[in-house]
């Protein structure tokens, strides 16, 4: 059986720089951190309280015909970014989309907040928790409730692993729609991290920022917790063109790995094979890719370790190709990294332009790429490499090709 040709028709977003892809990109093709002082209902002795966290923290005015009690934040965020989407693809009054629709969504850790609520209500002050405590934090409460919201009686699942998740959301629903699987799916990420336990947990790892997150640059010191969500329509190609739905990119290529080594340092092999992987599989040479949305958390060993990946991937073009991190601007945002980084690098192809690596100091001897320092520039991309590597030693990339 030929395999299907998969193409993005939607794109949808919520991020600390707002409600919608557009602001999405534009905080990223201009460089604009939403880095800010955090506001919790309470904390643990928090040290680091900055992150990348949502200005619109009701939530809720979003759903007025829905029973909000039984929606986490982290399932609001999927459904808003979904609702773009969705929208976005012209299938807003397309309902209810049937079996051959799907709905696949990544996520690192899930409910966090309704956790944390209960069992604070529970443990600290000694009350019964909420009866929807359960609906509420199941993980794959965002993948029913879009697939509920929209008619979707085809596969529902969501995919958890680590900052990989969404990444690999993507990977797998292309292969189902190649594969005649299913026609369509719903596909992406949501996180919402940026919760009093969730902040105190990357804090005691020592892997947060106690300033500003750099990427690749010399004397970085550890990432930027974000919270958010992305989610994409992607469909067969086929489909897409006999409904005359505009076609705003192909995904091409999907590579995962696992490096069987260690819970928290990366290993340069399954990088490296991940990225080799989705290339072949895009049909295309390393030559080819002409920007790849980095990883790029801004930890010493993680980017070093991508560096270093990359070098052997593309030898003696290395310091032509540029990669940027944007990770600065949106935060990392564990789970739906890959998904929203997706959105991020379809833009960049639209709009011709690749966006900067923000914070940079100086140029670290141990990643010796162009990591486009500081300001955006005009470039032709036709082909993106989007990597994602997530701790346990799970690695995704994804290959983006232009809609020309």
């Amino acid at each position: 059986m030929t395999q299907r040709s998969v193409v993005v028709t939607g794109l949808g977003a919520i991020s600390t720089a707002g409600i919608g892809v557009d602001l999405l990109w534009n905080a990223a093709a201009e460089g604009v951190s939403g880095a800010r002082t955090v506001m919790l209902d309470y904390e643990y002795g928090n040290l680091i309280k900055v992150a990348a966290q949502l200005h619109d923290f009701d939530l809720a005015r979003f759903f007025p015909n829905q029973k909000t009690a039984f929606l986490d934040r982290v399932t609001m965020m999927a459904m808003i970014a979904a609702k773009e989407a969705v929208t976005d693809a012209g299938l807003a009054e397309a309902g209810p989309f049937g079996p051959r629709t799907s709905v696949i969504v990544g996520t690192g850790i899930g409910s966090l907040q309704t956790i944390e609520e209960s069992s604070r209500t529970m443990l600290l002050e000694g009350k019964r928790p909420d009866p929807l405590t359960v609906p509420r934090a199941m993980t794959s409460a965002s993948a029913s409730n879009i697939g509920m919201t929209y008619g979707c009686t085809g596969t529902s699942f969501v995919i958890s692993s680590a900052c990989a998740s969404s990444s690999q959301a993507l990977g797998i629903a292309t292969q189902m729609v190649r594969a005649g699987m299913t026609d369509r799916v719903i596909v992406g990420g949501t996180e919402a991290i940026v919760t009093p336990g969730g902040m105190k947990g990357w804090e005691v790892m020592r892997v947060l920022s106690p300033t500003l997150c750099r990427p690749f640059s010399k004397g970085r010191n550890g990432l930027l917790l974000g919270e958010g969500a992305a989610m994409l329509v992607i469909e067969a190609e086929e489909l897409a063109v006999a409904r005359g739905a505009r076609i705003r990119a192909r995904i091409l290529g999907y590579g995962t790995t696992s490096d069987a080594r260690d819970m928290l340092r990366p290993d340069v092999d399954g990088a490296t094979n991940a990225m080799v992987a989705a290339i072949d599989d895009a049909g295309i040479d390393s030559n080819d890719i002409d920007y790849v949305n980095a990883h790029g958390t801004a930890t010493v060993l993680n980017d070093t370790t991508e560096s270093e990946a990359l070098g052997r991937i593309f030898g003696n073009r290395l310091g032509q190709v540029p990669v940027s991190s944007t990770k600065p601007i949106h935060g990392h945002t564990l789970g739906a990294a890959g998904a929203m980084e997706a959105v991020i690098s379809i833009r960049a192809m639209e709009e011709s332009f690749v966006p900067p690596t923000i914070n940079f100091l100086e140029a670290d001897p141990n990643c010796p790429i162009d990591c486009v320092p500081n300001v955006g520039r005009p470039g032709k991309i036709r082909h993106v490499l989007n990597n994602s590597f997530a701790f346990g030693g799970i690695n995704a990339a994804l290959v983006f090709g232009s809609a020309q």
